[in-house]
Order: C-alpha cells, then sequence, then structure tokens
C-alpha cells in the first residue's frame, strides 16, 4: 500500500531540503554545490530529492520565492496598519527589504554571479513576474492612501505600482553590474551614488511627490557596501541601499 503525505509533512520536507542546500550554498557556493551533496546531507535518496524538485535550477528559484514569502509575511502588516501615513509606510517597506536582503546576506553573495548569469535570465524573469504579481497590489494600496493623504498626486496608482517594480528591477541590475566588476575604479562610489539617486528622483517624479521625500542613504552607508569589494570578492554586497538592490 502507498503511503501518502500529507501537505504538512510534505512542506516540511521540502523545507529540510531547502534549509540543507541553502547552508551547502552559503559554505561552498552555488556551483560547487551539487545534488548528491543535499542527498548525503540529509540521508534520502535521489528520488526523494526529484519528488519535490526537477532540477538544482528549480532548488534556486525555490530558495529565492520562500525568501519572497517571508516579505510579504511581514509586508501585509505594514500595508494594512491603519496608523501609519503612506510615505512612512512606503519608507518602511524599503527599509523591511534592507533587513531581510541584510538577513540573508551569506546566501545572497553566494548566489549572486550565478543568479545573473545569462543562463538564468529566464529564472529571473519568471521571478520577476511573481514580484509583479505579489507587490504591485501592496505598492497600488500605498499610493492610493498617499493621494488621498496628498502626498502623492499620481492619477495612475496601478501603473505607478508596476513601474516602480521595474525601476527596482533595472536598479538591481545596474548596482550589480558595478560591484561584481573585475577592476574597480575611484569613482565607484560616485557612480553607486549617482544609481542610487537617479532611481530616487524617478521614484518621487512617478509618484508625483516633492523632491527628496524619499530618504536617501548616505555617502558613508554606501562606502560601507563598496569598501568590502576591494578586498574580497566573497563580500562584494553588504546589503543593498534603500533595499533598493533586486535579487532578480
Amino acid at each position: 500500500m502507498v503511503r501518502t503525505i500529507n501537505e504538512q509533512e510534505y512542506a516540511a520536507k521540502r523545507n529540510a531540503i531547502l534549509d540543507a542546500a541553502q547552508q551547502l550554498i552559503e559554505t561552498r557556493g552555488y556551483e560547487q554545490m551539487a545534488i548528491a551533496d543535499i542527498l548525503d546531507a540529509l540521508q534520502i535518496s535521489k528520488g526523494a530529492f526529484y519528488h519535490y524538485f526537477d532540477s538544482k535550477s528549480a532548488l534556486l528559484l525555490a530558495l529565492v520565492e520562500r525568501m519572497v514569502d517571508r516579505v510579504e509575511q511581514l509586508v501585509l502588516p505594514l500595508v494594512h496598519d491603519p496608523e501609519l501615513g503612506a510615505l512612512d509606510k512606503l519608507q518602511r517597506f524599503f527599509a523591511l527589504l534592507d533587513r531581510e536582503k541584510l538577513a540573508h546576506k551569506r546566501f545572497v553573495l553566494a548566489f549572486l554571479r550565478t543568479w545573473y548569469a545569462d543562463e538564468n535570465a529566464l529564472m529571473r524573469y519568471k521571478l520577476y513576474q511573481a514580484r509583479v504579481r505579489r507587490f504591485t497590489p501592496w505598492l497600488e494600496e500605498m499610493i492610493r492612501q498617499g493621494k488621498q493623504e496628498n502626498v502623492f498626486t499620481t492619477s495612475y496608482p496601478d501603473q505607478v505600482a508596476r513601474q516602480m517594480i521595474a525601476l527596482l528591477e533595472d536598479l538591481g541590475y545596474a548596482t550589480v553590474e558595478l560591484l561584481l566588476s573585475m577592476e574597480h575604479a575611484p569613482d565607484d562610489l560616485a557612480r553607486l551614488e549617482r544609481i542610487v539617486e537617479a532611481t530616487l528622483d524617478t521614484l518621487e517624479r512617478i509618484l508625483g511627490t516633492s523632491a527628496g521625500s524619499l530618504q536617501r542613504p548616505s555617502r558613508e552607508e554606501l562606502a560601507v557596501w563598496l569598501t568590502p569589494i576591494v578586498e574580497s570578492k566573497t563580500e562584494a554586497v553588504v546589503q543593498s541601499p534603500h533595499g533598493l538592490i533586486s535579487k532578480g
């Protein structure tokens, strides 16, 4: 008789595989990690692994999606908090993304180059589409609240919400290109400042809010992210400026 697995047991075993994979990625790197390493760590069969994931790339996507799930759990109470103004909600939303990236810094650093490799373009696009579906309603709700409070003046809250996600996606590409460059120049900090400032300026314009409404990271904060790059490529990103560096 075939034993059935209930949803709770299925989720627990799937998460055990994800936990093992994340630890291996952090200690060995994504490219160096093999599925066999996960099998050895958990003492499971190859068939058991493929019951949950059909490939190594599917495993990586699931790890990133799990991080997005956690962000959703943290963001929803913020979005629906009746005591907070719209601009404050937006600032806290960015700060929350910052904290989450920092909390998973080792994992992010370990797979950063792999994630932005050409062969993972389709995977990144799928995750981008997933973020659009999840983040757009949250951002649209905050934008509509901001219109009621007269801090945002855009007439297109739904489209602006999508445009904000697209801007953050582009900022991710621009920043990673700078941070993962094989050669670094003395003006890297100034370039990073311009990238972040241009994005924040554009966000303010499409929201229809006054210049400087969105908090800027200080030069010292940006310098902290750049300094380790020169010392070690494995410390390329310490934290994303203002929660704006996307992971794909």
